[in-house]
This record gives structure tokens, C-alpha cells and sequence, in this order.
């Protein structure tokens, strides 16, 4: 839209402004055009015209660095608030991000920023010695950076406990020692390549890397670079990749708020290979090392495969003939993907919208976590309208695009990975053999005793960090609070002794379901408080939740507690457990629009008895 049109409609009040603007911040890329963007958002809330749908909630960010950091904040705020993430930033001085760290010098801790932006001078990461100084003196200095820079970054967590996000360093982009740069780690080049390499891999879990290497490797080196920006406004880096690094930081702080997306849903002919199956045949359609577009719908789909294998589950929604879509799979010698790697397999002549709602029903997860692929433009133009909860990508004619048209949509990028990912779609294949016995049963005791459940109940672990903040910050329907934790507040709460935290894992005859419930409790006298309950929705009326009160009274009573106190808050996803206290035995004690508080006597309720074997408990030794 022309900047004009934008002017037009705030002039009128119109609502519409708003996502107007946001499509075309969504489409700005050069430095002009985004930072008069943002000036038009801050006339329009200057003008009080309403957001429609969007939460006021600020995040408090910190910005810190050895550069100018105007106008990168301006181009920050405004992507933050166009993405629906706004904003209250604190901005520390030129190049005194030590002194403010370790002095609390300007107010910095009292700002109590949730997460901190750190921009480090490239000017402090140099060697100052001989280019033909022993690799190991020159590895001990680029170790050094590294350790300076951490022992910051911890100082600065430890006051603060916010996440950091901490850029590293733009490489030189002149030639300068020409070949031999690569052969000494003296070189700014190779120093500071080294430098990013340990900065990565020593990265504790509060710790978020701005890849700035990476950003200038996309636009160039030289076009990353404007030496007179620096020498005349200490600037970070060119106009050309201002807005990139804002956009990285942008996605950066969206991904400490939201998770990432956990169902790709893929359209079939002329998506994962070329032609129609049904009116080509096997033979016909074009998928292999036989063609330049066999070829390319071949990569495709081996990074579809990566994608599994980093935990996003795989589904198939196309307008097809089943026996001949699912043959494609079975009998195809050159086809990547096989049947078995789709939790769902949808090749029907139903509107895609509803195949995509029954998906969601089936595997008990959000619309919202769904992606959508697909090459024709009215089927992603359906669904966009008829389920606009799901995210949906319009694939191009050439699928030699394909794999960077997914790279770069940027909604299936972990935070970390586990093991339980790897066993992601497994554990919702075997999910669908439980459902297919359950139909066949009508005594459901009966039903819960062939399964021959174990679960395990495990005090918080540092081997499960990473899985507990998955599920925390994933979990929405099943979740009594919604409350988020990263890794890092979920080591301090290990720490913590008046914490009681503990995980539930459970398997049974067909597979292993892994961690699939947490709960943070904490001690206040006689009461103990639920911070946070969730469940995996996978495992409802599989009497998970009876054990889990089970240990809670149990852990309760150990620490001389007599009262349970949960609280419910209301989310636009969580209304399956609006009464789910009250289900389990608690009484209403107070209630509004923003809570429901409940409470349980202990002495009234006994331990529920269940068919799951109990194999382990919390704080009890291995």
C-alpha cells in the first residue's frame, strides 16, 4: 500500500489502518521506507486511534551496546508492535554497556527489563598481537573474549533474570591479508569467526545469539558495512542492514512470547512432486534425479524430512483419490517421504478447511499451530477464510523455491531440541492405534488396564530444562495458567527450596508418551500454592490428572500442608479446565473476571486409585 493510502485512512480513524500498516512493514525492506512506517504508527497512537484485537501488554526491553542505538530502536519498536509484541524499552548510553551492567549505572535494574538486548563493540573483539603469534596464544585471547563477554552476560542475568540477546560480530568484508587470512587466527577475520563459533556453543539457556554474521552474509559484507555511518553516528552497520538486524531482534524477542508452530500440513500434486498422481500415474509424475523439477520437488521433500526430524509433525490435506495418493508413498522408488511419516494423511474430496478443523480435533492441538503449503492459490485463499487460525504458505511455480520459501518463513525454528522431539510423530502414531482400541471397548476400566500405563514423577532435572520449558511455553489448552518460564527461570526454581516442581512421564504397551505434565507448587504455611498445572491434551481421560493430585497432596503433606490453593486464569484457549478444580474435588473460594481461585482440605479427599503403575516419585531417591 502507498504511503499516501496509509496517511488517507488515519486522517479518517479508519481501524483498517492498522493492518494496512502492518502488510506493508510485513513488505518494507529498505531503511526509508520502515522508519517512515514508524512515524506514521506513533501519529496514529498519538491520534489514540483503537488496535483492534491486540494486547496493550507491554515487554519491558533493554537496549545496551557499544554503537548508537537510535534509530535501530525506533525500527525495533515499531516491528515489535506491528508483529503484536509491543514494547517499553530503556536505552543505555554510547558504548558504556560495561558500566551500566556491572554498576547498575542508569538505571538499568530498576527499569527491571525482561529481556536485555546486548550489542558488544566489534572494536573490543580484535587481536592485539604479532600475526605469527603461536595458535595457541591467539586461541587463549580469542578465549578470552569469549570469557569476558559470558562473565558479563552472567552478571547481568544474575541481577536482572531477564533473557539476554546478544549479537555477535559482523566479519571485515575487505581483502586485507588476502589468503593467508584463513591461516591465522590473528586475522580480525578468523579471529572473530572463532570468537562467534565459541559464543554459540558456550551459549547457556537464558542466552539468545543475534547471528549479525549471518545478516551481513545474506546482503554482502560490503553492503553490511558504512564506514562513515560509524565514524559520523557510531553506527551498527549500513542502512542496507539496519532493518535486517532490527527484524532479527524483533523475531527474537516474538520467540520468547510465542512458540513455534507444530503441524505442517502439505498439499500433494505439484507440491511434493510435479503433476497429478491421479491422472498421471506413478510413472507420470515428476519426482527423482531423472529431471531438473524431479529434482528440485526431491530436495523438497528431504527437508520436509529435517523438519520431522527436528520434532514438527508432518500431515497431508489434498484434494485426491486416497488409494492412488497413498500408493505414491508406498510404491514410488524415489519418493523421500513415506506414509509413515505423517501423523495425519487427508486425500479426500472435502473442502480443506474442514479436513483441516478435523485434523485438529483428532490430534488435540490449535488451529493456530498449523501451517498450511500449498501451490494453488484458491485452496490457501479457502482456508485462509474458513480456517484463519491456520498460517498458510503459497507455494510458486518453481519448485527449485521451494525449500528457501520454507527455510525462510521462520515458524518452525527450535529454541532447543530433545529427544522427545526426534519421537514426536511416533508418539502421535501410536496415539491413533490407543484411539482405535478405545473404539473397540465399551468398559473403559477395562480399556485403562490393557493399556498397562507406567508413569514415572520426577523433581525438576537439568537433564529435562529444556523439554520442561518446551511444554510450559507450548501448552495452552491443558494448562490452568498459562504462566511462560524459560530454561533459565525454570533452573532457578530448582534452586529455590521452597519450590516443590516435579514432571510426569508415562508409557504404556504401545510407546512412550515422555513428559507430558508439569507442576510448580510453592509452600506458604499451611497452604500450598499451585503456580502452574498443564497436561499434554494427548493424554486426557487416561487418569493422569488423579495421580498428579495424588503427589501433589502427598508432597503436601510431607512439607505439613493441609490445603491445596489452585487458581485458574481464563485465556481465549484454556476454557476445557475453567472447572477442572472443581472436577477434582476443590471448592470455589473467590472469583472475577481475571481468576478463579479454589482451594482443597486435604483431610476431606482420599488418594484416587488408578491403573497406572507408579514406577517412581518425586524427591524420593533413585
Amino acid at each position: 500500500m502507498q504511503h499516501g493510502e496509509l496517511k488517507t485512512l488515519l486522517l479518517k480513524g479508519d481501524p483498517e489502518f492498522w493492518p494496512r500498516l502492518a502488510a506493508s512493514t510485513r513488505a518494507a525492506r529498505e531503511f526509508d521506507e520502515l522508519f517512515l512506517l514508524s512515524a506514521l504508527r506513533k501519529k496514529a497512537q498519538a491520534r489514540h486511534l483503537p488496535v483492534p484485537g491486540v494486547s496493550r501488554e507491554k515487554f519491558r526491553v533493554a537496549l545496551l551496546g557499544g554503537y548508537s542505538l537510535y534509530p535501530f530502536h525506533e525500527l525495533l519498536a515499531h516491528l515489535c508492535e506491528m508483529a503484536g509484541h509491543p514494547c517499553e524499552f530503556w536505552r543505555g548510553e554510547f558504548d558504556n554497556y560495561i558500566s551500566e551492567i556491572m554498576d547498575g549505572t542508569g538505571g538499568l535494574y530498576e527499569f527491571r527489563p525482561q529481556a536485555v538486548v546486548l550489542m558488544p563493540s566489534e572494536h573490543r573483539c580484535k587481536y592485539t598481537g604479532h600475526l605469527a603469534d603461536a595458535r595457541e596464544t591467539q586461541r587463549a585471547e580469542a578465549g578470552r573474549v569469549v570469557d569476558s563477554l559470558m562473565e558479563l552476560v552472567r552478571g547481568l542475568h544474575d541481577k536482572s533474570q531477564a533473557e539476554i540477546i546478544l549479537t555477535n560480530f559482523m566479519l571485515p568484508a575487505r581483502h586485507d591479508l588476502g589468503a593467508y587470512r584463513s591461516r591465522t587466527l590473528g586475522a580480525d577475520w578468523t579471529f572473530r569467526k572463532w570468537v562467534n563459533f565459541e559464543l554459540g556453543l558456550n551459549a547457556p539457556p537464558y542466552l539468545h545469539l543475534c547471528d549479525l554474521e549471518f545478516l551481513a552474509h545474506r546482503i554482502g559484507g560490503l553492503a553490511a558495512r558504512d564506514d562513515r555511518a560509524w565514524f559520523e553516528s557510531k553506527q551498527p552497520c549500513s542502512p542496507a542492514l539496519l532493518p535486517d538486524f532490527a527484524r532479527e531482534v524483533a523475531h527474537l524477542i516474538g520467540s520468547l512470547r510465542q512458540a513455534p508452530k507444530k503441524v505442517l500440513v502439505l498439499d500433494l500434486d505439484n507440491t511434493l512432486w510435479g503433476g497429478v498422481v491421479a491422472d498421471d500415474g506413478l510413472e507420470g509424475i515428476e519426482i527423482g534425479d531423472t529431471s531438473p523439477r524431479g529434482e528440485a520437488f526431491k530436495a523438497f521433500q528431504k527437508y520436509i524430512r529435517s523438519l520431522k526430524q527436528r520434532g514438527t509433525l508432518l500431515a497431508v490435506c489434498s484434494k485426491n483419490d486416497h488409494a492412488k495418493a497413498a500408493a505414491a508413498f508406498e510404491k514410488h522408488p524415489e519418493m523421500v517421504l513415506r506414509l509413515e511419516d505423517f501423523v495425519s494423511f487427508k486425500a479426500n474430496w472435502e473442502p480443506k478447511s474442514d479436513n483441516l478443523r478435523q485434523m485438529a480435533t483428532e490430534l488435540n492441538l490449535g488451529l493456530d499451530s498449523f501451517v498450511f503449503v500449498d501451490d494453488n492459490p484458491a485452496e490457501i485463499e479457502i482456508v485462509r477464510q474458513f480456517a484463519p487460525e491456520v498460517t498458510t504458505i503459497l507455494l510458486g511455480p518453481d519448485p527449485s523455491e521451494y525449500v528457501a520459501r520454507l527455510a525462510d518463513c521462520r515458524l518452525f525454528e527450535p529454541r532447543s531440541l530433545t529427544a522427545e522431539d526426534a519421537a514426536r510423530t511416533e508418539q502421535y502414531r501410536s496415539d491413533a492405534q490407543r484411539q482405535a482400541l478405545s473404539a473397540t471397548v465399551t468398559d473403559m476400566a477395562a480399556y485403562l488396564e490393557s493399556l498397562a500405563m507406567e508413569a514415572a514423577i520426577s523433581e525438576f532435572t537439568l537433564v529435562d530444562a529444556p523439554r520442561l520449558a518446551q511444554l510450559i511455553n507450548k501448552s495452552n489448552q491443558f494448562n490452568l495458567t498459562t504462566r511462560r518460564r524459560t530454561e533459565a527461570e525454570i533452573h532457578g526454581l530448582m534452586a529455590d527450596e521452597s519450590q516443590l516442581c516435579f514432571s510426569f512421564r508415562l508409557k504404556d504397551r504401545f510407546g512412550d508418551h515422555g513428559l507430558i505434565s508439569v507442576v510448580i507448587s510453592q509452600k506458604a504455611g499451611p497452604v500450598m500454592k499451585i503456580d502452574t498445572w498443564l497436561m499434554s491434551c494427548r493424554v486426557l481421560k487416561r487418569q493422569v490428572e488423579d495421580e498428579v493430585l495424588n503427589e501433589l497432596m502427598r508432597l503436601a503433606r510431607l512439607q505439613g500442608c493441609t490445603r491445596l490453593e489452585g487458581v485458574y486464569l481464563p485465556t481465549a484457549k484454556n476454557e476445557m479446565v475453567r472447572d477442572f478444580y472443581a472436577r477434582m474435588g476443590f471448592v470455589l473460594k473467590s472469583e472475577s473476571a481475571g481468576a478463579r481461585v479454589f482451594e482443597l482440605e486435604m483431610d476431606a479427599i482420599q488418594p484416587t486409585l488408578t491403573k497406572i503403575k507408579i514406577t517412581r516419585r518425586a524427591y524420593e531417591p533413585s
